[in-house]
């Protein structure tokens, strides 16, 4: 653009604001242009989560998002993802690291609970919190 802006006329100060404004752009905000066979919009992205949505609806029968998905996700789309493109040996699904994986595990595990006692809080408030009010009493009791 720069090297043809004298051949644009009345454009040419548009070309010239337009290159002020993108050259303050953060670094790397384009890499599509740099990486070859990146996609230029997230359109590939979007449809990634929509096929994942789909399929998981399709195996549910729910209209919306299943508790697993919501708690899972991070991992069950992950994994919808790229074995879309390619199929796995069983010694490639070994965890390389342990301690990240037994990190995985405990939040997932944590948002498990979570999920499973907001279900408990709303089918019976008066019991759940009798019962946390309980096991608050007993831990703040000496031994």
């Amino acid at each position: 653009m720069r090297e043809q802006q004298a051949t644009l006329g009345a454009l040419a100060p548009a070309v010239a604001h337009f290159q002020k404004v993108t050259a303050s752009y953060w670094p790397g905000l384009f890499q599509c242009y740099d990486v070859a066979d990146l996609p230029r919009t997230n359109n590939d992205l979007e449809h990634y989560f929509g096929s994942a949505r789909y399929h998981e609806r399709r195996a549910t029968g729910r209209k919306g998002a299943s508790p697993g998905l919501v708690v899972r996700g991070a991992v069950r789309v992950v994994a919808a993802v790229v074995t879309r493109d390619q199929t796995f040996e069983a010694i490639e699904l070994r965890p390389v690291d342990l301690a990240a994986w037994r990190a995985l595990r405990q939040q997932l595990q944590t948002r498990q609970k979570a999920r499973c006692a907001q279900r408990r809080f709303r089918r019976d408030p008066e019991a759940y919190l009798a019962a946390l009010e309980e096991a608050l009493c007993k831990a703040s009791l000496p031994a």
